[in-house]
């Protein structure tokens, strides 16, 4: 899993030919800070310490979900120039099935993506998402939480955090954009969480590493 990030992320060959990025999924997210400056924060034999950006970094990531009822978050981690995630998006759909579920993890279909609700690694996002719900409720398809993607999402958090962490910092400011991943099956469900866990212990071999 580390040697799939050693390289410099290439964003648009990351993305899914004509996937909707509102689409029911779990999603790798990482957004880093402009010029790579870390302030987040610092690792000390393999913990992260927060600074006070780093807090407010960690508090606006948990309130995605408030902030957006479709997303299940999942392992995630603030470290000190960037964040990683899994951000799993969980809208209504129309046949009554667990909203969050294993589709294939068949060759033949290379497409199909991996719902997590079946991972045991974190039973507290499966608890919280609806297991049977119609569709845009009485408002149908105008209801806005069948046109909110991955960009919103990630948009309303930069722009909190931003708004919030220049009363801290004048220059703070994040890239301007963000690598999202699609996990399309166990595999890299598993691998993926496992590096998040790990990024504070890895630090040093990490692509983002900056010496402090």
């Amino acid at each position: 899993m580390v040697d799939r990030y050693k390289g410099k992320y290439r964003i648009p060959s990351a993305r899914l030919k004509n996937w909707d990025y509102g689409s029911n999924a779990p999603y790798f997210v990482t957004i880093c800070t402009d010029n790579k400056i870390c302030y987040f924060g610092n690792v000390k034999e393999g913990k992260m310490y927060l600074s006070d950006s780093g807090h407010l970094a960690n508090k606006y990531w948990l309130e995605i979900e408030n902030k957006f009822p479709c997303v299940v978050l999942d392992h995630f981690v603030v470290m000190p120039n960037h964040v990683h995630g899994i951000i799993n998006i969980d809208k209504p759909i129309s046949d009554g099935r667990d909203a969050i579920y294993r589709v294939s993890n068949n060759a033949d279909n290379p497409d199909a993506i991996y719902r997590v609700s079946n991972c045991t690694d974190n039973p507290d996002a499966i608890n919280r998402v609806s297991t049977v719900r119609k569709i845009g409720g009485i408002t149908g398809n105008n209801n806005p939480m069948l046109h909110e993607n991955l960009s919103r999402f990630m948009n309303w958090y930069k722009g909190r955090c931003t708004f919030e962490m220049r009363k801290i910092n004048a220059k703070f400011s994040w890239q301007p954009r963000f690598y999202e991943y699609v996990i399309r099956n166990e595999e890299d469900y598993l691998k993926i969480a496992e590096y998040i866990q790990n990024n504070p212990r890895k630090w040093q071999e990490d692509k983002y590493y900056v010496s402090i």
